[in-house]
């Protein structure tokens, strides 16, 4: 190993150590724009263009540069440059020199590249190294010139304990140490809090800028990320959360080390405000013990006593002994052999083809640049090596064809398809941007660096897009703010339709009283929105009450399940009451947010109503109801009325005979005067049969607890008897195979009677015309005259049937009696 001193290494070399919050960074800023000419290397791209965009808003665009894997942004007269560590344009002479994070020297996979850019990178007036207090001893021995400065926290950071991911603050950031764990964690937290942004190393910057900023506007107050927000990224994080305290290394699942959750949990607290940090879990592996604790309090870590070497400036005349190089070990104790990063493993690979090593002579620099492509796809070793044997393939020719190139960015360069879909294919862009950014591997490097950010930055906008649609319910959020805020300040706005919004989310409709939630709102965000509405909408709904206590009858309705609407939602039931005319009533479910006053208030209102609509379109059954039980009515006046009123209007004569044969003349022409007609098998109100009464009464026998029949067909003459159901209930009377309307039948009775009177006993025909004007088949017809007290005559087989008078008496002996409670009250009437 050479430690051969740079040309620029008698500058000022300053090393500023701390943790998180001490302004290191800031400082490094200020420092190299305060020189004429710079350049910082951070550890990640994030941060790097992060830092760009502050120094451009310093120094202007055209005088700032931006150098990382993917995306290089050099103007002709730049002079400040922010790179990634690996990027650092090292055969640069500039005035200041910076790197961040210097304690990465210690990662398995990126060390060597930290270690070497503290070694050799050097500004020729000031060099200014960062990094963790843990890296004191090791910059004591490597870079013994280095004027060390330590710098304290601004703030303080405390243990907060572990809390359930339901119970934590806002402005928290929980960590985890996979995609698969950041995309549940947000997904939960969404159920529960309204959602969270998204932050991982693998994302986009402008999906990162994005999502951070949807974070720090405040629409989200929760942050789910990697551990790369560990790497200085500035957040407004009050308190930081560990899913776990384990990951995976690359080699191996271990336990974070003490430094590395120092260095996460930092994020909390910006400059004088304080910060917390804690776990979600109480106890078992991944829950926080009392020494780790107390030294991430204290900032006290386990010194760095060495870090990781590779050599820098390899000998590329062969793959020999470029691997040579690359395999030498450090001289220094201080330092270590790097372990076999990605790069030297894709290179030994392909060192085992001997195509590759035909290809490689007079070309080991680009084999060695193309094994450099990082495997950002995560495809692994072998799938990686292919892809990048198949670069250097074209490489070793001249340049990488454009057809293919084209045509792999074409293929993804689609917005569509979910979040790990199109996450993908921003991993899969970020190679080919890689290679664009390579000034000589294509032919025209300008025009497709230029085509592959356009590309990236489409699949991150489309990427942002969905990771919010995915991860964050702004309403829920909103309201989760709003109700912390005091129920009262909750801003809660119903339109003519219904629509019941907070800040312009909609939650719900308020349809009638009852409230409905939005029909894409989760299970858990339904309990927060009933519960927002509970507390808001009582104004609203006293007075919708109140509008329904004062309007008139015709805002009423009754449909014929027996449920009575308002507007064409229903706020009662009927249910069984003192008798079929006089119902109660059951408000609906929906009225139980009111207060009882304001319910009985409604119940009374629908009460009269119902009794008024009631003797409007069942006059005669009402009429009925009240003789039952007027004391002045005579017996059979009374029993003739329970009987109507138990029909619903309809009931039948033979039964009642007895009672029928007692009414007196006053009270023959009260039932009259109803609408009764007292006919020859029924009695009936003939108005009861048209739709509206027949819905009516359909209503009345239902809620009574008799089995509604079906409405019959608006005019229907006769029914089928085997589907009319309950057709005497309906005004129908069942008469062989069909079932004829009542009102009818009383016709057909009277055509009789009239016709046999002109010649007493002797045989007559019934009109045929009225027969099959009503639809009456032969069969009902002798039924129907067998009922009404006639027998067919013996006369000659030709033309229509003829009949002759029986007598009631001698047709009633041949029926059995039926078996009903007014046929029993009639026989004691009559003896």
């Amino acid at each position: 190993m050479s430690l051969t001193p740079r040309p620029h290494d008698s500058s000022r070399v300053i090393a500023v150590l701390g943790p998180t919050n001490t302004g290191k960074t800031h400082l490094a800023i200020e420092r190299m724009c305060a020189h004429a000419s710079g350049m910082i290397g951070f550890p990640l791209r994030l941060l790097a263009r992060e830092v760009y965009d502050r120094v451009v808003a310093i120094k202007g665009p055209e005088r700032v540069a931006l150098i990382t894997g993917e995306e290089r942004i050099v103007p002709r007269d730049a002079r400040w440059f922010l790179c990634t560590a690996e990027s650092l344009p090292l055969e640069r002479d500039v005035a200041f020199v910076a790197l961040d994070e210097a304690q990465l020297g210690a990662d398995r996979e990126r060390g060597h590249v930290f270690t070497d850019r503290l070694l050799r990178a050097r500004g020729r007036e000031e060099t200014m190294i960062l990094g963790s207090e843990a890296l004191r001893p090791v910059l004591r021995a490597l870079v013994p010139e280095a004027e060390i400065i330590e710098r304290p926290r601004f703030s303080t950071l405390s243990y907060a304990g572990a809390k359930k991911l339901s119970r934590l603050p806002r402005r928290s950031a929980i960590v985890t140490f996979s995609a698969e764990e950041v995309y549940a964690t947000a997904e939960m937290l969404r159920r529960l809090r309204g959602g969270a942004a998204v932050v991982m190393g693998a994302l986009s910057p402008r999906t990162r800028n994005a999502q951070v900023a949807m974070f720090q506007a405040g629409e989200v107050d929760y942050l789910v990320a990697t551990d790369a927000i560990g790497m200085g990224l500035n957040l407004d994080v009050g308190h930081v959360a560990f899913a776990g305290l384990s990951k995976f290394d690359g080699q191996q699942r271990r336990r974070l080390t003490v430094a590395e959750m120092a260095q996460i949990a930092g994020r909390a607290g910006r400059h004088q405000r304080d910060g917390t940090f804690g776990g979600l879990t109480e106890e078992g592996p991944e829950a926080f013990e009392p020494e780790e604790v107390a030294a991430i309090e204290a900032h006290r870590f386990p010194r760095l006593d060495w870090l990781y070497w590779r050599d820098g400036t390899p000998d590329l005349s062969s793959i020999d002994a470029l691997l040579a190089s690359l395999a030498r070990r450090p001289d220094h104790e201080r330092l270590r052999a790097a372990p076999e990063a990605t790069d030297l493993r894709v290179l030994k690979r392909l060192a085992e083809e001997a195509g590759v090593r035909d290809r490689a002579r007079g070309n080991v620099a680009r084999l060695w640049a193309a094994c450099g492509i990082p495997d950002f796809a995560k495809l692994g070793i072998d799938p990686h090596a292919r892809f990048v044997g198949r670069v250097f393939g074209y490489l070793a020719q001249g340049y990488v064809p454009h057809q293919w190139f084209a045509d792999e960015v074409a293929r993804l360069d689609r917005v569509e398809g979910d979040v790990e879909t199109i996450a993908g294919r921003i991993a899969a862009i970020r190679s080919w941007a890689y290679i664009a950014q390579r000034p000589d591997w294509l032919a025209e490097p300008a025009h497709w660096a230029a085509r592959t950010l356009a590309v990236e930055e489409r699949l991150s906008d489309a990427l942002h897009e969905k990771l919010t649609q995915r991860f964050v319910d702004k309403r829920t959020t909103a309201l989760a703010k709003k109700i912390g805020s005091g129920v009262g300040a909750l801003p809660v706005e119903i339109d003519a339709e219904g629509e019941v919004t907070i800040d312009t989310h909609a939650i719900g409709r308020l349809e009638g009283f009852r409230f409905i939630v939005a029909p894409d709102a989760t299970a858990a965000d339904k309990r927060l929105l009933l519960a927002t509405a509970e507390k808001r909408l009582g104004a609203e709904r006293r007075r919708r009450a109140d509008a329904l206590v004062a309007r008139d009858d015709s805002g009423f309705a009754l449909d014929e399940d027996g449920v009575i609407l308002a507007d064409g939602l229903a706020v009662a039931r009927l249910k069984r009451g003192a008798s079929l005319a006089r119902p109660q009533l059951a408000l609906d479910a929906a009225l139980d947010c009111l207060d009882p006053a304001v319910r009985e208030s409604i119940a009374t209102r629908l009460r009269a109503w119902l009794t008024a609509a009631i003797g409007r379109a069942l006059r005669s059954v009402a009429a009925a109801a009240e003789a039952a039980r007027a004391p002045a009515a005579s017996p059979a006046l009374r029993s003739v009325a329970a009987a109507l009123e138990s029909g619903a209007g309809f009931a039948e004569r033979l039964p009642l005979r007895a009672a029928i044969e007692s009414l007196s003349a006053g009270d023959r022409h009260w039932l009259r005067r109803q609408g009764v007609t007292i006919g020859a098998l029924d009695l009936f109100d003939p108005r009861l049969l048209k739709p509206g009464a027949q819905a009516w009464r359909r209503a009345l026998l239902a809620a009574a607890g008799t089995p509604a029949p079906p409405l019959p067909r608006a005019g229907a003459t006769t029914l089928p008897r085997g589907s009319a159901g309950a057709v005497p209930l309906m005004g129908y009377r069942p008469l062989g195979a069909q079932a004829v309307r009542i009102d009818l039948v009383e016709r057909v009775a009277r055509a009789a009677h009239d016709a046999r009177a002109a010649d007493g006993r002797a045989p007559f025909a019934p009109d045929p015309a009225l027969a099959v004007s009503i639809g009456l088949e032969s069969a009902t017809i002798a039924r129907l005259m067998a009922e009404l007290g006639f027998r067919p005559a013996s006369v000659s087989a030709e033309g229509p049937p003829h009949y002759v008078w029986r007598g009631r008496a001698r047709a009633r002996e041949s029926r059995p009696a039926p078996d009903n409670a007014f046929a029993a009250l009639a026989e004691l009437v009559r003896r």
